[in-house]
């Protein structure tokens, strides 16, 4: 079955820098639309990034925008969220997500999504 997996999570001070990596399983990695979502105690899940599997179009939501950075290694079967100049705001769990929309309009959405990771924390101190 498909699986995703996230890693790279933890406390880090504001202004630091982590990657995030979600290792996939169980689909055809390149041929998927990768996405990165996070969610904040009492706040619904939001868009963070997507990459495409055709060309590796990336979008990025406007809280992060020249911030964070996504990628993914086909060969690898993993995308990848690096996130620069972390502020407290960026705090919440962060998920990877899998689907084969290539709608613009489309990947931005939660529901767009087939597939899930668990997540990982993520958290933010000044």
């Amino acid at each position: 079955q498909v699986q995703l997996v996230e890693s790279g999570g933890g406390l880090v001070q504001a202004g630091g820098s982590r990657r995030l990596s979600c290792a996939a399983s169980g689909l055809t990695f390149s041929m998927y639309t990768m996405g990165w979502f996070r969610q904040a105690p009492g706040k619904e899940r939001e868009f963070v990034a997507c990459i495409k599997s055709s060309g590796g179009s990336t979008y990025y939501a406007d809280p992060v925008k020249g911030r964070f950075t996504i990628s993914r290694d086909n060969a690898k079967n993993t995308v990848y969220l690096q996130m620069n100049n972390l502020k407290p705001e960026d705090t919440a769990v962060y998920y990877c997500a899998a689907t084969l929309s290539e709608s613009n309009v489309r990947v931005v959405r939660p529901d767009a999504y087939n597939y899930w990771g668990q997540g990982t924390q993520v958290t933010v101190f000044s």
